[in-house]
């Protein structure tokens, strides 16, 4: 099982499978707004869908500390995209 951590001090989220670090999503936080350059999954393990639940997971935690995501990162865009649940997360501007 898939488990998705914030790690402020390394300004990432994290994805851990078996307790070890298999992937990460990069963010900037300025103001109310977390952007998120640059998603990584470790090539072994792509094509789990590991990916899609680290995006998932940080998206969560955003909305649930109340922030808005600017998602620079293509990967984190198209996932966007295509889960209209997480729209109103954009910020506009």
């Amino acid at each position: 099982m898939a488990e998705v951590k914030d790690n402020p001090e390394g300004s990432q989220y994290e994805i851990y499978v078996d307790g070890s670090r298999i992937g990460l999503m990069t963010y900037r936080i300025s103001g109310d707004t977390v952007t998120t350059p640059h998603t990584e999954i470790n090539p072994a393990y792509g094509g789990q869908g590991l990916g899609r639940q680290l995006v998932k997971g940080a998206l969560d935690h955003i909305r649930d500390t109340g922030m808005f995501v600017r998602p620079s990162c293509p990967f984190v865009r198209a996932y966007i995209e295509q889960h209209a649940e997480y729209q109103d997360l954009v910020k506009q501007g």
